[in-house]
């Protein structure tokens, strides 16, 4: 079997979190000492990309507390199952500058993310979207995309708030430079994986890249 197929029990690990999008960076950092989870900052810091983006940080956790959430979702709010496509590698999980600082539980992970907010195409629907994302889209990544190091789908189940999303991918990459130079395998890479996304995406309402780096918090 191909080291490239998506299988069956890959995919077991699948995971359904709450995801806020959010533009207030310190309420998102608060939330996320005081409930666990994942934060997803964009790195860049130019105000004329910044403006372009959809929102400058994302909040992935599981809780009971819809209601906070809610309060701190200005861009939006989601229910997403994670399929865990390709794990990260454990030999570049946590960053030397790991944050301890006043009972801080985060982790900072090593690498960078480009993260693709995706509006189905709606000639074929969410649902139809989503099963080719998964079955057809996923393998042809892994494929196209060999110097990426960990592969996440976020399939959106219910859009509480917000732009009307129907997934994001989390493509990491060990280095900014890996991100921005090795991101297809060759020509042939991006041309395939450029029509593969025009058959699935509404690519004029699938909003900006984010480049983000990755913070877990424990409880």
């Amino acid at each position: 079997m191909s080291s490239n197929t998506v299988t069956s029990s890959s995919l077991s690990s699948n995971t359904m979190f709450l995801m806020v999008a959010s533009n207030n960076r310190t309420l998102i950092y608060d939330a996320a000492k005081n409930m666990g989870g994942t934060v997803f900052e964009e790195t860049r810091t130019d105000p004329a990309v910044m403006e372009k983006l959809p929102c400058q940080i994302l909040f992935k956790t599981v809780t009971d507390n819809l209601q906070t959430l809610k309060e701190l979702a200005d861009v939006g709010l989601y229910l997403v199952c994670e399929r865990n496509i390709k794990a990260r590698s454990n030999r570049h999980k946590i960053h030397p500058h790991t944050r301890h600082e006043n009972n801080d539980t985060s982790q900072i992970l090593e690498g960078v993310i480009g993260v693709f907010p995706m509006v189905s195409n709606p000639a074929l629907g969410h649902v139809e979207s989503d099963a080719h994302w998964r079955d057809v889209h996923a393998p042809l990544a892994l494929k196209s995309h060999t110097a990426m190091s960990h592969y996440r789908q976020l399939s959106v189940v219910h859009c509480f708030s917000g732009p009307a999303w129907d997934g994001i991918a989390l493509c990491g990459f060990d280095t900014l430079q890996d991100l921005h130079e090795n991101f297809f395998d060759s020509d042939d890479a991006k041309r395939a994986i450029g029509k593969d996304v025009a058959h699935m995406a509404d690519t004029k309402r699938s909003p900006r890249r984010l480049i983000v780096s990755e913070t877990t918090y424990k409880l």
